[in-house]
């Protein structure tokens, strides 16, 4: 499983040193599917996690009709690209995936693991997440109190 909260450097290259800790969660998998997100982040997901979404998105009876799968396929289909990890553990982030979400050479970044894939923010962009969503934030933990309250008796 994916967990926690890690800031990074995104280096010279564009690379990213991936923690041990998810490098050992991630098994004997040596490449990985980057995409854009629906919030300003990266997306980052195994193959068949990746796969699992595209099918969903792209093998429907008139995907290609339905307008909302078509933005779907343009915004998180199209820009995906499967990126290896090198011996070092780096994991090469694509320029224009980069540019899409604000992450800059040489800048602190943050990697958060999400149980099944993990998201790459810019710290700024991640802080004001953070900060505007505190009010849903309380909202959805209220929701998550009525689904842990469920079938205990």
């Amino acid at each position: 499983m994916l967990t926690g909260e890690y800031r990074n450097t995104i280096d010279e290259k564009g690379r990213i040193l991936i923690p041990a800790k998810l490098r050992a969660a991630l098994g004997e998998h040596t490449s990985l599917i980057i995409t854009r997100a629906v919030d300003p982040c990266l997306w980052i997901m195994l193959p068949p996690y990746f796969e699992n979404i595209r099918a969903k998105i792209m093998d429907g009876p008139g995907a290609m009709f339905d307008a909302n799968l078509r933005l779907l396929q343009r915004r998180i289909i199209a820009p995906a690209m499967e990126c290896d990890i090198d011996k070092s553990g780096r994991l090469l982030i694509p320029p224009q995936l980069r540019e899409s979400v604000g992450l800059t050479l040489r800048e602190e970044s943050i990697m958060l693991g999400i149980s099944i894939y993990l998201e790459l923010w810019s710290v700024d962009s991640y802080e004001r997440f953070l900060s505007d969503s505190e009010a849903s934030f309380s909202a959805a933990s209220q929701s998550l109190s009525a689904l842990l309250q469920e079938g205990v008796n």
